[in-house]
């Protein structure tokens, strides 16, 4: 039997955390409604579920990077999959609805700490750039196709072992991911740098309110003093993180490169892409069990033209970028999204699966190529300098993006009668955001990119301007 080559094996380690995280933002998605049925959950408490692995997960990776930066990247990320495989085992045996949100928050905060560890891992163990080039094409196509799978995956699962197989699989997976990073991941060591904790203290309590406000609002009442409160604490939080970052240099954020439009802009349609993706993706799973009677297989499936076409498009990506500047691209792509979400504003209980099938497969193609687009505007408006940093920012605020936008549909499908109307306000929400998206992408990203090739050419063609020359006053 020959011998896997090291290179393979470094690439499994390191995609491990991506696989469980990747899986577990998806598969839940078709869960969902077993699991609010077997656990008699309401759905604020299934939303819970669902928002509260992205709570953490989005309140703490940005401190987790730093922290991987201080005590060493390996070191975390084996930290981040254990936290993760025992949050993953007591999600499985949780006996009721309470144990497992708090299981999903640990959850989160597992992913958390080993996501961006482990890209940091992935740089360090391919030192060739060319290399690397080719592992991130691999590890690209291996996320991509296990988020896309993620749903059909899980409704298998629940249809042929129940859910707490969704949580099980993880198991595996992080055990072989582990032992894999201690035999071929080499160690390095952090740095001094101090970590911004106020800041992130505030970014937590700040996420935690809003999240609050939002799942409980429907059911307590908006006036209601515990809501009152969660909005108030989220304020606050609000006021003392700009106050810090005013007035030090150990900021949370690198908030002098959002004084770039492309990076401003770029940051804006993550947060508009991931609350719209994924708040139509949890509203559809549970559209489609609800509404329509599936089986959690058949709503997997019926999911599947969602995301299947995700890493077929960012392989498309890829071939046409050298020909077309991302802002194009984002925009055409999210008004493509907006459109086939806001041609579901009228469903009906008559509406033919059909309709549903091609609205969703014309929002994956575009979000296969808005993914990588943003990222591609994001780099190129950061600089290598920043590289690393935008990256950190970029991922915080999709995830910030995804939680609001899982909650805010949560909401939506709270007040409104009926999951036929539910779901046809949350496609006009989604359908709003999509066209926000695409608005921000032309403004912020593809009119500075014409204005530095309009000046590009200009000074091609025109060579060098002249030297200035010394005014004398009269």
């Amino acid at each position: 039997m020959s011998k896997i080559p090291s290179g393979a094996m470094k690439i499994t380690a390191l995609a491990a955390g991506f696989v469980m995280a990747s899986l577990d933002a998806t598969v839940m998605q078709v869960a969902g409604a077993t699991i609010q049925e077997r656990l008699h959950a309401s759905l604020s408490q299934l939303t819970w579920a669902v928002d509260g692995y992205i709570l953490t997960f989005a309140a703490l990776l940005m401190l987790a990077g730093g922290l991987a930066n201080r005590v060493g990247a390996r070191r975390v990320y084996m930290w981040g999959m254990a936290i993760f495989g025992v949050a993953s085992l007591a999600s499985a045996l949780a006996p009721g609805i309470e144990v497992l949100i708090t299981a999903r928050l640990l959850q989160g905060a597992g992913a958390a700490l080993f996501m961006p560890s482990s890209l940091a891992l992935l740089v360090r163990a391919f030192p060739d750039a060319r290399e690397r080039t080719k592992v991130l094409g691999v590890w690209s196509a291996i996320v991509s196709s296990s988020m896309a799978l993620g749903p059909t995956v899980g409704g298998a699962m629940v249809d042929a072992f129940g859910w707490p197989s969704i949580f099980l699989i993880n198991l595996p997976i992080g055990i072989a991911g582990m032992l894999l990073t201690r035999r071929h991941i080499a160690g390095a060591g952090g740095d001094a740098q101090p970590l911004a904790a106020s800041g992130h203290a505030a970014v937590i309590i700040g996420l935690a309110g809003i999240s609050f406000a939002l799942i409980e609002g429907p059911q307590l009442g908006w006036t209601a003093a515990p809501v009152i409160g969660a909005i108030a604490a989220a304020a606050l939080a609000t006021v003392l993180l700009i106050g810090r970052e005013r007035r030090t240099d150990n900021q949370v954020m690198p908030w002098t490169l959002f004084r770039g439009a492309g990076f401003a802009g770029a940051n804006a349609i993550g947060f508009l892409f991931n609350a719209a993706f994924y708040g139509s993706l949890f509203m559809i799973g549970l559209y489609f069990q609800h509404a329509r009677g599936a089986s959690p297989l058949q709503a997997g499936l019926e999911i599947l033209p969602l995301t299947i076409f995700i890493p077929i498009s960012n392989i498309a990506f890829a071939r046409i970028s050298g020909r077309v500047t991302a802002g194009p691209l984002l925009a055409v792509s999210f008004l493509v999204a907006g459109g086939a979400s806001l041609a579901l504003v009228a469903l009906s209980p008559s509406t033919p699966y059909w309709m549903l099938a091609v609205a969703l497969g014309l929002t994956s193609i575009a979000g296969g190529i808005i993914s990588p687009a943003m990222t591609a505007a994001m780099m190129n408006a950061a600089g290598t300098r920043h590289a690393n940093t935008a990256g950190s920012v970029l991922n915080a605020n999709r995830q910030i993006g995804s939680l609001i936008g899982i909650a805010t549909i949560g909401a939506v499908l709270a007040v409104i009668p009926g999951w036929t109307a539910g779901a046809a306000l949350s496609f006009l929400l989604v359908g709003a955001a999509y066209i926000a998206g695409a608005l921000i992408a032309w403004r912020l990203i593809h009119l500075p990119e014409r204005r530095e090739a309009t000046a590009a050419t200009a000074t091609a063609t025109s060579g060098p301007a002249p030297e200035p020359q010394p005014c004398h006053a009269r």
